[in-house]
C-alpha cells in the first residue's frame, strides 16, 4: 500500500455527514462535491473533466451505501465523457473529491476552455500540483479530504431532488443518472466542507466574484468586439447578463442601427457556460463612454 493510500481509511456513505438545506429536499446532498471524470478515448488527467455537479447521498429510490444521485445539466464536461462511454457501451469511472485545496474547489466550478484540465488549473492556482493515485482503477485525488469512487451505468437514472435550489425555490424530482457506489475514503481528522444553499448572496456570489476578477479579460480576447460580460448575481448568476460590444462594421454611417452588437450577442449566447443565460442586455460602447458593466441600476436604465 502506497503512502498515499495510508493516509485513507475506508467508510460508508451513511457514515458521511447528511446535510439537507431545506425541509422537503429529497434527502441529504453534497453542496460542495468536486466530480472528477476522465476521457474513456483518452484516459488520464489531461483530458478529465471536474465539475461541480449535486450529488443526492439518500433518500428517493437510492439503495444506502449503494447508489447515490449525480445530477448534472446541459454544457457540462462530464456529459461529453459519459456520452463517449455510453458509445462503447462501458461504464463511466467516477471520483467524488470533497475538501482539500481551496484552488480544487474553485477549479470545478471555473469556466475553462475546452482541452484545460481542471486538475492543472487548480495546480497553477494553489501555486503546488494536485496529488493523485490510483486506486482499483479510479483516480483519488490525495489532496482531498473525502473520496468517493463508482460508475455510472449507460441510460441508467433513477429520480433525483427535490432541492432547494440557489434562488430560494426547490428544483423538482427529475430523473437523472445514478452512480453505483464502490469505495468511500477520508482521511484522519478530515473537513468536510458545504454551504448553505439558497437565495443570492451565497457561495455562489463568491465564486462569480472570482471568476470575474480572474477572466474578465479573457473575454476580449475569446468574443472579439466584447469589451466586458457581467453575470447579475442577483438573478442567480446565470440567468442575466450584461454585456459592452462595439459598432465596427459601418463606421461611414451616420445613423447606426444594430448590427455587429448582434453579432456579438449570439456569440456571447453560444459560448462556454454563458449559453445558459436567459436574458441578455447588450449595448454598444460608442454610445456611452462611461459604461460601467458592474453598475447594475445603472446599465439597466439605459434601457
Amino acid at each position: 500500500m502506497s503512502k498515499r493510500r495510508a493516509a485513507f481509511v475506508e467508510t460508508t456513505i451513511d457514515k458521511l455527514p447528511q446535510i439537507t438545506c431545506w425541509k422537503k429536499d429529497g434527502g441529504p446532498f453534497i453542496t460542495l462535491p468536486i466530480v472528477y471524470t476522465e476521457d474513456v478515448e483518452q484516459p488520464g488527467w489531461m483530458k478529465s473533466n471536474m465539475g461541480m455537479y449535486r450529488i443526492q447521498l439518500g433518500g428517493n429510490d437510492y439503495k444506502q451505501n449503494e447508489e447515490i444521485g449525480l445530477h448534472y445539466q446541459i454544457h457540462r464536461g462530464i456529459g461529453v465523457h459519459q456520452s463517449k462511454a455510453n458509445a462503447k457501451g462501458q461504464p463511466l469511472k467516477v471520483s467524488i473529491f470533497v475538501g482539500g485545496p481551496p484552488s480544487l474547489s474553485f477549479s470545478a466550478v471555473m469556466p475553462l476552455p475546452e482541452g484545460l484540465p481542471e486538475f492543472a488549473f487548480a495546480g497553477m492556482l494553489g501555486g503546488k500540483r494536485i496529488r493523485y493515485f490510483i486506486e482499483d482503477g479510479y483516480t483519488v485525488c490525495a489532496d482531498a479530504d473525502f473520496v468517493i469512487t463508482g460508475e455510472v451505468m449507460p441510460h441508467d437514472v433513477k429520480p433525483e431532488g427535490p432541492f432547494g435550489d440557489h434562488l430560494g425555490y426547490y428544483s423538482l424530482k427529475h430523473d437523472f443518472p445514478v452512480m453505483k457506489v464502490h469505495k468511500v475514503y477520508h482521511k484522519k481528522d478530515a473537513i468536510w466542507p458545504f454551504t448553505v444553499v439558497g437565495r443570492p448572496p451565497q457561495e455562489d456570489t463568491s465564486f462569480g466574484a472570482m471568476i470575474h476578477e480572474l477572466a474578465g479579460e479573457t473575454v476580449k480576447l475569446e468574443l472579439p468586439g466584447v469589451k466586458a460580460v457581467h453575470a447579475v448575481d442577483a438573478s442567480g448568476v446565470h440567468p442575466l447578463l450584461f454585456a459592452i460590444g462595439s459598432e465596427r462594421y459601418t463606421p461611414y454611417i451616420k445613423q447606426r442601427q444594430p448590427a455587429e452588437i448582434l453579432t456579438q450577442a449570439n456569440h456571447i449566447l453560444g459560448f462556454g457556460q454563458m449559453s445558459l443565460a436567459k436574458f441578455l442586455f447588450i449595448a454598444a460602447e460608442e454610445d456611452d463612454k462611461n459604461l460601467n458593466i458592474d453598475d447594475e441600476q445603472a446599465f439597466y436604465n439605459i434601457f
